[in-house]
C-alpha cells in the first residue's frame, strides 16, 4: 500500500512511519538477544551508537522510544549503570527537541526513576533534570503532575520526608495526606500527630494553593486513627488550622490576627508556624512584608527551598531535596 504513487501527503507520512517503528524493531530485537546472553557493555554501546546516530537524522521519538525501552530491559536484567546512562539520554532527547509534555512521557519518567537505585547519585540528577524539562526548562519547580508520581513512589519506598517535598508541589492533597497518616503512625510521636497536618497545610498555603490544604486538611483529620472525629478537635493547634482554613476563604484580616495571637501557645511549639503565617498574611491578608529584604538564617533558608528561591540555579532542585522543610522524626 505504501508504493502507489498518488498517495496524500499524510499517508506519507504514515507509512514512514510505519517503516520506521519496524526498522526500530528489528534493532530493539538484536539489542534485545545481546543482553539476554549477557553481552551487556556491548549491547549498551551499541544503544548509544543508534541514540546519535538517530539524533543526528532528527529521530527524535525512535531515539527516544529505543532509549526507554533499552533502560527498562537493562533494569530487568540489574544492570543499574546501563539502565541509568540510557534514562539520562531519554531526557537528552526531550531536551534537544521540542517534544510536548504529555501524562504518558512524564509516566514514562516516574517509571525509570521507581526502577533506578534509591541511593545512587544519578537517581538524583534524573530527576533534577526531568523536573526543570517538565517546565519547559524554566525556573519552575516542575510539572505537578510529575511531582505527584515521584512522591507515590517515595511513599512506597517510605522515603517520607522526600515523598512529603514533591505532594507539596503537585495538586494531590489527599495522596499527601494520606501518605503523612502512615508517616506520623510510624515515625512520629502521638503527641505530634497535629504537627504533621499543620506543616503541610501551612506549606500548601505558603505556596497559594489553598484547595489542597483544605484538602490535606481534611482527608488527614478523617483518616488518622489518632484523631477524633472533629471539628471541633481536641488538639488547640487542630482547631487553628481549621479556622485558619475559613479565615483563608474569607479574606478579612482582623479574624486572622484575632486568630494568630490567640493561638501563640500551639504556635510556639514550631519556630517556623509564625515565619509561615507572615508570609500567609502577605499572600491572603494583604498583610505588607516585613522591611527585611529577605529572611535570614537557618528559616530563611527553609522558607526560599519551599518557594522555590534561587530556581534558576541548575542544582536547585537537589538543593531543594536536601533541604526538605522541617523534619518531624
Amino acid at each position: 500500500l505504501c508504493g502507489g504513487t498518488t498517495m496524500s501527503e499524510q499517508e506519507t507520512l504514515r507509512c514512514s512511519s510505519a517503516r520506521n517503528r519496524g526498522g526500530v524493531q528489528r534493532v530493539e530485537g538484536k539489542l534485545r538477544a545481546s543482553v539476554e546472553k549477557g553481552d551487556y557493555y556491548e549491547a549498551h554501546q551499541m544503544y548509544r551508537t543508534l541514540f546519535f546516530r538517530y539524533m543526528s537524522q532528527a529521530k527524535h521519538a525512535e531515539a527516544r522510544e529505543l532509549m526507554y525501552n533499552g533502560a527498562l530491559l537493562f533494569f530487568s536484567y540489574n544492570q543499574q549503570n546501563s539502565a541509568a546512562d540510557l534514562s539520562m539520554l531519554v531526557l537528552e532527547v526531550l531536551e534537544k527537541s521540542d517534544t510536548k509534555v504529555e501524562e504518558e512521557i512524564l509516566g514514562n519518567l516516574a517509571k525509570l526513576f521507581s526502577l533506578m537505585d534509591q541511593n545512587s547519585p544519578e537517581r538524583v540528577a534524573f530527576v533534577s533534570r526531568a523536573l526543570k524539562w517538565s517546565t519547559g526548562g524554566s525556573g519552575k519547580l516542575g510539572h505537578p503532575k510529575l511531582h505527584q508520581l515521584l512522591a507515590v513512589t517515595l511513599w512506597k519506598e517510605q522515603n517520607y520526608s522526600e515523598s512529603r517535598y514533591h505532594f507539596l508541589h503537585s495538586s494531590d492533597g489527599e495522596g499527601c495526606a494520606q501518605m503523612l497518616v502512615e508517616y506520623s503512625a510510624s515515625r512520629g510521636f502521638r503527641s505530634e500527630v497535629d504537627m504533621f497536618v499543620a506543616q503541610a497545610v501551612l506549606q500548601f498555603l505558603c505556596l497559594k494553593n489553598k484547595n489542597s490544604a483544605s484538602v490535606v486538611f481534611s482527608t488527614y483529620t478523617e483518616k488518622h486513627p489518632s484523631i477524633e472525629k472533629g471539628p471541633p478537635f481536641v488538639q488547640p493547634l487542630l482547631n487553628f488550622i481549621w479556622f485558619l482554613l475559613l479565615a483563608v476563604d474569607g479574606g478579612k484580616l482582623t479574624v486572622f490576627t484575632v486568630l494568630c495571637e490567640q493561638y501563640q501557645p500551639s504556635l510556639k511549639r514550631d519556630p517556623m508556624y509564625n515565619e509561615y503565617l507572615d508570609r500567609i498574611g502577605q499572600l491572603f491578608f494583604g498583610v505588607p512584608p516585613k522591611q527585611s529584604p529577605s529572611y535570614g538564617g537557618l528559616l530563611g533558608n527553609l522558607l526560599n527551598s519551599l518557594m522555590g528561591s534561587g530556581e534558576d540555579d541548575d542544582g536547585a532542585e537537589e538543593a531543594q531535596e536536601d533541604s526538605s522543610p522541617i523534619e518531624l522524626d
